[in-house]
Formats: C-alpha cells, structure tokens, sequence
C-alpha cells in the first residue's frame, strides 16, 4: 500500500529528534491548517538551506561559505582550538560570547554502541593545523559522558607527540549550585578537579 502525501509528511517530522508519532500529527495538522503563513515557508527555508548551507572544511561548522564566519575571522585566535563533539557544542559555547578562539568539530563521540570508532572521528585537518604550527592550544570540550571522556582520553593521547599544551574543560558544581541537590558522580568531578586557592 502506498503511503499518501499527509501519511508521508508525518512519518518524515516523526524521525526528528524528540518528536513521535502523535507529536509528529499534530505537528503535520499545525502546518496544513497554516499553509500560506507556516508550511509553504518552511518547505523553502529547508530546500534552501540544503542547497546553500556548506560544512566548513576547517573545522567541520555550518556556513552558507567554504570556510565558516569563525574560521575565516582574523579577530579570533587561531593558536586556540576547542575541540567539541557535535556542532550543538560549539553553538553553546559561542551562544555564551565567552571564547575568542577557534573550533574543531570532531563529528561525535567514541562509542561501542553507537558504532564509532576512532577512524569515524574527524581528526585529519585538526592534526594538519597542529603539524603546520598553527595552534599553541587544543582545549577539549567533549561532554561529561563515559563517551566524552573516552573521547577526550583518546584525542588527547593523539595530541601528545606535538608541541601544543591540552587542556579540558572543568567539570563539577555549577554556578549557584547547592551540594544537597549534586549527584554523587558530580560531586567526585568536583573533588577530584578541585584547585588550590
């Protein structure tokens, strides 16, 4: 039997991230019932972004350029290079306006489960920009998962035979945090990554 144009439309918005099957109907009624002013300019926004958006063959962001807006800013220290696991990352730590540095996207984390392996990393330009002498440091930023340590681990035993200082970020108690309400997990990070004042 095949599927009609409706029964299509939610089985595509059902495979987004977070939306099921009821989500994604009622989502599918929004968008017909509001054609003229919601569906016929998303349906172009979503063609015209998979024309026009490129991946930066820099560091591995969205940009509609060959090299994104922060690879290709000279205001911005390119002896720095944070290295996250997802473009998401690298959105929330730009969304902060706290980093002046530059990025490099690693495409995920290692992960048995998921099928990731070393070689599914993307490392090959980052470790060409180290080579050339262009960076001083790799900050690694993967996430406070079993994945993002492991990653983390294994990025930086990569970095090791290069002239370039590593670091990662600090993990614990967050900015107004109170221990009652920390997991144990947090709590150990915190210890264990404590400073002398």
């Amino acid at each position: 039997m095949q599927k009609n144009d409706l029964e299509l439309l939610i089985n595509y918005i059902s495979k987004l991230p977070s939306v099921g099957k009821r989500s994604a109907k009622r989502i599918a009624l929004h968008l017909l019932k509001n054609k003229e002013n919601l569906m016929f300019p998303l349906a172009k926004a979503i063609t015209d972004t998979a024309q026009n958006i490129k991946k930066c063959s820099e560091c591995g962001n969205y940009d509609i350029s060959e090299i994104c807006n922060i690879c290709s800013n000279e205001k911005r220290n390119h002896e720095q290079v944070c290295v996250v696991e997802n473009v998401e990352d690298l959105w929330a730590i730009e969304r902060g306006n706290i980093y002046n540095g530059v990025y490099h996207i690693l495409g995920g984390a290692l992960s048995a489960i998921d099928g990731i392996s070393p070689d599914d990393l993307n490392l090959k330009t980052l470790l060409a920009k180290i080579q050339a002498g262009k960076v001083k440091e790799v900050i690694l930023a993967t996430n406070a998962t079993i994945e993002g340590q492991t990653t983390a681990h294994f990025v930086s035993g990569k970095l090791r035979q290069y002239n370039v200082k590593i670091s990662r970020l600090a993990f614990g108690i967050p900015l107004g945090g109170e221990l009652d309400y920390l997991d144990e997990g947090t709590l150990l990070t915190a210890l264990e990554t404590r400073r002398e004042l």
